[in-house]
């Protein structure tokens, strides 16, 4: 069975935060902008705990929306960070 779902890369995803919200979040800046993003991990564990599929999802979207933002905002590339701690020669071996 095919799958019907789009691809996206990480790079695309940051890209389209970049493009949709970057002025705004330039201006927030990083610590305003990392209490946005710790609101929507707190609403995450609250999805978990309460085993909200749908929710879920949702903040699970979220938070990684947010994530990406703290990266533009810190000039990070996080295709290039996940590959170079992960994927790498000296990658983390059990605990992250």
């Amino acid at each position: 069975m095919m799958n019907s779902r789009p691809t996206l890369t990480i790079a695309e995803f940051q890209k389209h935060i970049a493009e949709r919200y970057s002025q705004v979040d330039r201006q927030r800046g990083s610590a305003a902008t990392f209490l946005l993003f710790m609101e929507e991990v707190g609403e995450l564990a609250t999805a978990i705990h309460n085993q909200e599929p749908n929710n879920l999802r949702e903040e699970f979207a979220d938070v990684f929306a947010w994530l990406c933002t703290l990266a533009n905002i810190n000039d990070v590339d996080l295709t290039q960070a996940i590959s170079e701690k992960y994927l790498g020669k000296n990658r983390p071996q059990g605990h992250k």
